[in-house]
């Protein structure tokens, strides 16, 4: 098996793997957790301990670069404020009331666990999310594909991976609308990358997006 093919079909199957199981198993969160950190960890480092001569470019997706990280918090701020200004457009429009009884009853997080969870949401998933989807699945993918492959593939597959989670909380054309933000917001986290070569960028921006989709949770859940 090429190289290529390698990164494309563990992402691939991680991504699948992960929407079937939320779609169909709804395990509880904190079980899911552990299993989620061990294959975002363990299909890369599969790749290059397989491919030892590519464990340079492994270590340079963790070389913080001073480059770029302004802009970054500027964006991430940025999105902050259109997602949560984009609830509060669209809640009278959008029916979010199936959100706070999928995030109970599918998966265990409550008013009382959700500060927890959206810690390690926006913390420590984020970051895991951008080292698999944008560090393994879109960095290392280029150096054996195209680039056009790559933003494509990336994320698509960042999207599908979230299909599960969100199918049940929303209509069909909400649902589609969120996936292709996913979408757009998985080649704006790639671009970022590609020019600091670096997963550190679009982790400032993924965390600042989901403080904003945290935020909105709390608002749900009456919090705030």
């Amino acid at each position: 098996m090429n190289r290529k093919t390698s990164v494309m079909l563990s992402v691939v199957l991680f991504s699948v793997a992960i929407t079937l199981i939320d779609a169909f198993v709804h395990p509880n969160y904190f079980v899911k957790i552990p299993i989620k950190i061990m294959f975002f960890l363990a299909l890369p480092m599969l790749f290059f301990v397989k491919n030892k001569d590519a464990l340079g470019d492994f270590k340079k997706l963790f070389v913080f670069k001073k480059e770029g990280i302004v802009r970054a918090l500027l964006l991430g701020i940025g999105v902050y404020a259109v997602i949560v200004g984009g609830y509060f457009l669209t809640r009278n429009i959008i029916d979010f009331s199936n959100v706070t009884s999928g995030l109970t009853g599918g998966m265990g997080i409550t008013a009382k666990n959700f500060i927890y969870v959206s810690l390690y949401i926006s913390l420590m998933n984020s970051f895991l999310e951008e080292f698999f989807f944008r560090g393994f699945g879109f960095i290392t993918l280029k150096k054996y594909t195209t680039r056009k492959v790559s933003y494509i593939f990336s994320s698509t597959l960042f999207a599908v991976y979230h299909v599960g989670m969100l199918v049940g909380m929303f209509s069909f054309w909400a649902l589609l609308l969120l996936l292709m933000g996913l979408i757009i917001g998985g080649c704006i986290f790639n671009f970022l990358n590609e020019l600091n070569d670096s997963i550190y960028p679009s982790w400032f921006v993924h965390m600042f997006a989901n403080f904003a989709i945290n935020t909105v949770g709390f608002i749900l859940f009456g919090v705030l």
